[in-house]
């Protein structure tokens, strides 16, 4: 049986953070498919030097850091995640537009939502984001995933990313010294970001609205409502994750209270008490049944993290 964490630990992110450093927080409270069992301890810095000192004191006593970003891209298992689990608070979503001849520099914290920051940009006549809306992530998870849809992704406006190398100290990489791929951006082991900077061109207003619109619209008439960690793999290459599934006839099958949409197979939706091993079933369903069918492996984009 593994040992609990280091009293000493506990106590000094305590001190530091008060109340938002959460021993036996439940983790289903913090990611959109409402499932997942309890961090050892969850830590939600506000602050630059609050985010270090948490990483530090882990990193001091051999602790494991997991990082759930808004909690929208994850599964976490029902015996929850051992060590510390980091997510950033509100300190970290500060927003600061700087014009430019040609659009702005936009430099976003880490947990503002990606979906929002693409409403405002348009609101400001800028162009580059309008394939975010209604993605549910913060601007962090999406960089670490490379988020995208309808055409978009994230690699393709980064500028700059910023953040906290436990060991160094603040780190600041070009968007450009970055390797962006298929909803994945290679990051240093142990990096945390904490601000990313999107080039924006400037746009007619309208148009962008008319574009933004077609996404929402797009979205709203794909994407089942409810619990659920939006698309749970990644399309294989010219071809549908959600077209496979749904022509191996498995549109609509449940394993306990989880159930592969009906509105679209790619989907996975918690119905109410659903367990991770519910999910994971039917992942594995998914996968198991597209491979002997297809002979294509299903690889997901959604993290499985935790105990499982």
């Amino acid at each position: 049986m593994r040992a609990p964490l280091p009293a000493t630990l506990v106590a000094t992110v305590r001190a530091a953070l008060g109340r938002r450093a959460r021993p036996g927080e439940p983790l289903a409270r913090h990611t959109s498919f409402r499932i997942g069992g309890p961090a050892e301890l969850l830590v939600l810095p506000e602050t630059p030097d609050e985010l270090t000192l948490a990483l530090q004191s882990a990193a001091a006593h051999g602790v494991g850091v997991t990082l759930l970003g808004g909690g929208s891209n994850v599964l976490v298992g029902d015996g929850g995640i051992r060590g510390m689990v980091v997510q950033l608070g509100r300190g970290f979503s500060r927003v600061d537009w700087t014009a430019r001849a040609d659009g702005a520099s936009v430099r976003a914290g880490a947990s503002v939502q990606l979906g929002r920051l693409a409403r405002a940009a348009v609101a400001r006549g800028l162009a580059g984001l309008e394939f975010a809306e209604g993605i549910p992530g913060t601007v962090g998870g999406a960089l670490f995933m490379n988020a995208g849809a309808y055409g978009g992704d994230l690699a393709a406006v980064v500028e700059a990313v910023e953040g906290i190398d436990p060991a160094a100290g603040p780190q600041v990489f070009a968007g450009r010294a970055l390797v962006f791929r298929y909803r994945r951006t290679e990051l240093p082991a142990g990096f945390v970001v904490t601000t990313v900077r999107f080039a924006l061109r400037q746009e007619d207003e309208a148009t962008l609205r008319r574009r933004l619109e077609a996404v929402r619209g797009r979205r709203v008439a794909a994407q089942p409502p409810g619990q659920s960690a939006g698309s749970v793999f990644k399309n294989p290459p010219g071809d549908h994750a959600g077209r496979l599934i749904e022509s191996a006839g498995l549109k609509g099958i449940r394993a306990g209270r989880a159930r592969i949409s009906r509105r679209h197979a790619n989907f996975i939706v918690n119905e109410g008490g659903a367990s991770a091993c519910d999910v994971q079933a039917l992942i594995e369903l998914a996968q198991r049944v597209v491979w002997e069918r297809e002979r294509v492996w299903l690889e997901p984009e959604v993290r499985l993290v935790g105990s499982w």
